[in-house]
Formats: structure tokens, C-alpha cells, sequence
């Protein structure tokens, strides 16, 4: 994605550096509000928030931020109007299918959190190929969540370890956060560093509920749609100017 940074961007660069950021994890509300707002459809909103995660990635690459979580589709999301699903669903793959080879080009890993076996045939094809497509990649590493709950997750993490504890792999004495850690989606991955919460919603919906434990909040009134380089900005100078405690 190299591009030609302003003096601004490379102080917000530095700010990165400085605060090691190196994860963002964002809840992406607010596109059906600001279609509304702005009298159109809701796709039209759905559509927007497309364009604003595209300008999100590019932004995050500039200013070095190795790691982003987006929120794109709850377990919840399911009971919504069956015509706004469908539409969800077709969108997002052919998003992924059309944003691929420019995602892949400027180097982004791609990869899914959630119960994607629920998905359409179709769609699991489409995620999976932008996995592999992507996975030896080194630039911004992109996780989508879709289908996801993260009290599904913990569950599923729970089931795992005791299989394990049950065939003799591990014992209970054993069993750490450490453990946990490993058994859930994000292993790979360090704990977000700042949650961003668009549309000024002040709630966690379910996401990412273990991971966020020493994570800073930060709530912001603009719709996701009007989320762009200068909002992320916004963001990482309001990061910049707290004291992380971890509980001290």
C-alpha cells in the first residue's frame, strides 16, 4: 500500500509507534441510522460502510498499525428482516470477491472470526479462497467478524479444552488463560489495544468480550459510514492521551 505520507501522518505514525498499537478493533454501527439521515435505502448505508472499511485498511497501513477487527455480522444480526439478511450476505461476498485481487496487491491478510459453517456453500467458498489467497501476505492483517458472538466463542473454547481434558491431553490443573487464549479465534493475534465503537452506541454487543478485558473504550457519535483516515486519527490522538492502569 506504500503511499506518499503527509507530515501529519507521520506524526500520528509516530503516536502508533510510541504507544505500540498494534491492534483496533471496531464495531461498525450505525449504516442503516446514517442511510436514514440522509433519506436513502438501507443498502445504500450498507454500501457506504463498505467504501468507509476500504478507507480504513489503507488508513491503518499508513500509520502502522499492524493489526484491525472489524464487527460485520453478529449471531444476532440474524434477526433482522429476512430481505436486509440476504442482502447482507450477497454483499459481503461479493465484496470480498471484488476487493480481493486490489486487497491481495496491497498486501493485506484476510481472515474470518466466527461460526462461518452456518454460511451458504457459496460464501464459505468465497472466505476461504481469500484466506489462502492472502495468508502469506505481510501488510495489514484484516479480520473480519462474521457470525460471530463472542459468548458463542468462549463457549466453543470451553468445549475444546475439556475434549482435551477428556482424551488426556491436558489436565484441569493445567488450564490457564493462557489456555483460553489459545482456544479462541483471535490465538493468533494480540488483544486489542482500543475498541472503537461508532454511532455512539455504549455497549459491547457481544463482541470480543475476552480479548477487550484491558482494552480502552472509545465511543464516537459519527455513523460508520462516515468513518475515514481523519476520524481514525481522531481516535489514536484520544488513545494517546489516556493512562492505561491493567487493573493497577
Amino acid at each position: 500500500m506504500n503511499s506518499v505520507l503527509e507530515s501529519s501522518d507521520i506524526k500520528i505514525r509516530e503516536i502508533v509507534e510510541l504507544n505500540e498499537i498494534k491492534h483496533v478493533a471496531v464495531i461498525m454501527d450505525g449504516n442503516r441510522r446514517w442511510a436514514k439521515l440522509h433519506k436513502l435505502p438501507t443498502p445504500m448505508g450498507h454500501k457506504k460502510g463498505v467504501e468507509a472499511l476500504k478507507n480504513t485498511v489503507k488508513a491503518c497501513d499508513d500509520f502502522g498499525i499492524k493489526y484491525l477487527t472489524v464487527y460485520a455480522f453478529s449471531t444476532e444480526n440474524w434477526n433482522r428482516k429476512p430481505e436486509e439478511v440476504d442482502f447482507l450476505m450477497d454483499l459481503f461476498g461479493k465484496t470480498i470477491k471484488n476487493e480481493l485481487q486490489e486487497l491481495n496487491e496491497k498486501n493485506v491478510v484476510m481472515s474470518f472470526i466466527g461460526d462461518t459453517t452456518k454460511l451458504g456453500t457459496k460464501l464459505q467458498e468465497i472466505l476461504q479462497n481469500a484466506v489462502e489467497k492472502t495468508k502469506n501476505n505481510t501488510g495489514v492483517h484484516l479480520q473480519i467478524a462474521f457470525n460471530y458472538g463472542s459468548r458463542a466463542e468462549i463457549a466453543r473454547a470451553v468445549k475444546s479444552i475439556a475434549t482435551d481434558v477428556k482424551d488426556g491431553k491436558l489436565s484441569v490443573e493445567e488450564i490457564s488463560e493462557d489456555t483460553i487464549s489459545n482456544a479462541l479465534y483471535t490465538s493468533n493475534i494480540p488483544d486489542p489495544d482500543y475498541l472503537v465503537r461508532t454511532g455512539g452506541e455504549m455497549r459491547i454487543s457481544n463482541y470480543l468480550l475476552w480479548q477487550i478485558a484491558y482494552s480502552e473504550l472509545i465511543i464516537i457519535d459519527k455513523f460508520w459510514p462516515e468513518f475515514d483516515k481523519d476520524v481514525l486519527k481522531e481516535t489514536i490522538l484520544t488513545f494517546n492521551s489516556r493512562h492505561r492502569r491493567f487493573g493497577v
